[in-house]
């Protein structure tokens, strides 16, 4: 038994036992990880895997005890690499942060430029995607931490911990009849189309419930995944669009009027950081993760200091009041 035989089985299961896939994964052949896999059965004395011919269709029972159990060892065995080259290379080495569209735009450039300033030699790697997307990521272990406002909180394998709180906004071109009303409603809005994000983004379960809540059906003309798309539509004049108050406060300024007042229709969202329960991080990614949520502490994080009684923790801020991150737009 061998750690690249267990790795071939974890890596089956996570890419739907497609053989083909797995190999092009691990930059080996097909009939190589096939090979890898029986040996492995051969030495348990049980089969891990159901099969059709030479297709692999399940798991046995005695696999998906096995399964586990693999990803107990591979676990622990990357927190002993980790562990080493924390000894070997303390500010030094690669750190992949999964995200979504509009916390990479919107959220991140004024931490990732302060981390990259404090760690110049963690090569920073961010990959984007839905939310669904950055909790596999972070599961499989391909990404140290996920950040994101939907998803994260559904699976009991990831550890959350809540940035700060954030609300939807109304947002019009300034000649559009709404931007000269003086009072607008949520009724109001849904006299117009609608332009907003996708239902598995961006607190988009917020504004679903809006208009639930007040028994209005919007017709939703468009969805996109950034905001910044978003706002071509609007200024286009196809609708009325609904973004995270992120694309708008610490975006580059733009010719799209926010209607004041309109935050209050929809329910506060928050951001989050998922990171895998068990994982141990390098330092220097606890570290970015109090710079993200600055009431965590990240000694605390790394287990080298006890962590404060509930009520002496710190408050969540809500992104109006986190001064850190409006640094883009402050400087634009």
């Amino acid at each position: 038994m061998n750690f690249q035989q267990l790795r071939y089985v974890r890596t089956a299961i996570q890419h739907n036992l497609n053989l083909t896939e797995v190999a092009n994964r691990l930059s080996t052949s097909q009939s190589g990880v096939s090979k890898q896999i029986k040996e492995l059965e051969a030495e348990l004395k049980v089969d891990i895997f159901v099969r059709r011919g030479k297709r692999l269709t399940g798991l046995t029972k005695a696999g998906e005890n096995a399964a586990q159990l693999i990803d107990k060892l591979l676990h622990q065995a990357d927190n002993l690499k980790r562990l080493s080259e924390q000894f070997v290379q303390e500010d030094k080495g690669r750190l992949v942060v999964a995200t979504t569209h509009n916390q990479a735009n919107y959220v991140l450039p004024p931490v990732l430029l302060r981390f990259s300033e404090r760690f110049p030699e963690v090569e920073i790697e961010l990959r984007q995607g839905t939310p669904r997307y950055v909790v596999d990521l972070v599961l499989r272990g391909e990404a140290d931490i996920g950040v994101a406002t939907e998803a994260v909180d559904d699976y009991p394998e990831l550890q959350t911990y809540p940035c700060f709180s954030w609300e939807h906004v109304v947002i019009v071109p300034p000649d559009h009849p709404l931007a000269r009303a003086g009072h607008v409603s949520l009724a109001d809005t849904a006299r117009y189309p609608i332009i907003t994000y996708n239902p598995e983004f961006s607190g988009r379960s917020q504004i679903n419930e809006a208009y639930e809540r007040a028994g209005i059906e919007p017709d939703i003309r468009l969805t996109a995944m950034d905001a910044d798309v978003i706002k071509t539509y609007v200024r286009l004049g196809m609708g009325v669009g609904i973004v995270s108050q992120m694309a708008v406060s610490s975006g580059p300024g733009d010719s799209l009027m926010v209607l004041p007042g309109s935050n209050r229709f929809f329910q506060p969202s928050v951001t989050k950081i998922a990171t895998l329960k068990g994982s141990l991080l390098r330092n220097y990614a606890y570290q970015l993760m109090e710079m993200l949520a600055p009431h965590l502490d990240a000694a605390v994080l790394a287990g080298a200091k006890r962590r404060p009684s509930q009520e002496r923790a710190a408050p969540l801020l809500s992104f109006a009041d986190r001064a850190d991150l409006q640094a883009q737009r402050l400087s634009a």
